[in-house]
């Protein structure tokens, strides 16, 4: 008898964890269906994300490019730090796909505020499995890519040159090129006349959590449909 399908995530983040207790939250509520967070993965030693992975009984590992021997701490020569980078990526991919190929490797990543870029050391030989890697960004896709994006876009508001006075966010594949792959959902959020900076801040957050359980959802789904009509 075969195995019942189901779409198995490992979560990465460095931080409050906020997007991660979302996920874990709407999996309670079996609004992901067939889906289950195998382990939460952080670079940030005192990352919140961990006690609230402890509280769901979530597995959880700390894993850092430079606690972990990969690169000097005040290293400055971009060949170094550029190797370092390669063989911290590489490592961590490895460490992905060793996990057991039953019960707990990933068939989908979700990076929930992971401030790390992945080159492709890790990308290749985790896309070569087959395991799909999304992400968060707070701005319309091809719009405001990498860091400070809501800062970046309301600067442009305040100058009049924002088109249709609209920013978003939008949960995206993760490609090498930044915030460039396809993008899953997006959510566009209108820019207010004489609101600041951290209201809008504070408006833009308060859609993320919705947007990044609705595209997983939407992924796993697709996930689960697949491995049904492989069977």
């Amino acid at each position: 008898m075969s195995s019942p399908a189901e779409c198995r995530i490992l979560v990465f983040a460095s931080g409050n964890g906020s997007n991660f207790q979302a996920l874990v939250d709407a999996l309670a509520a079996g609004n992901i269906p067939n889906a289950r967070i195998t382990r939460l993965i952080v670079n940030r030693g005192k990352a919140y994300a961990t006690t609230r992975a402890e509280k769901a009984g979530i597995p959880w590992e700390y894993y850092n490019l430079i606690s972990h021997g990969f690169q000097e701490r005040g290293e400055t020569d971009p060949e170094k730090l550029q190797e370092a980078r390669n063989k911290y990526d590489a490592a961590l991919a490895e460490k992905v796909l060793a996990l057991d190929e039953k019960t707990e490797r990933p068939h989908l990543i979700v990076l929930a505020g992971w401030m790390y870029i992945f080159g492709k050391h890790f990308l290749a030989p985790i896309a070569e499995r087959g395991i799909k890697v999304i992400n968060l960004h707070p701005a319309l896709p091809g719009k405001y890519d990498g860091t400070h994006a809501i800062d970046r876009a309301y600067a442009d508001f305040q100058a009049g040159k924002l088109e249709n006075n609209k920013t978003g966010i939008m949960v995206h594949y993760v490609i090498e090129a930044v915030d460039q792959g396809a993008p899953v959902l997006v959510r566009e959020i209108e820019c207010r006349e004489g609101e600041s900076l951290e209201q809008l801040e504070e408006r833009i957050h308060s859609h993320e959590h919705s947007l990044i359980v609705e595209a997983t959802a939407k992924i796993a789904g697709e996930i689960i449909a697949s491995q049904q009509a492989q069977k």
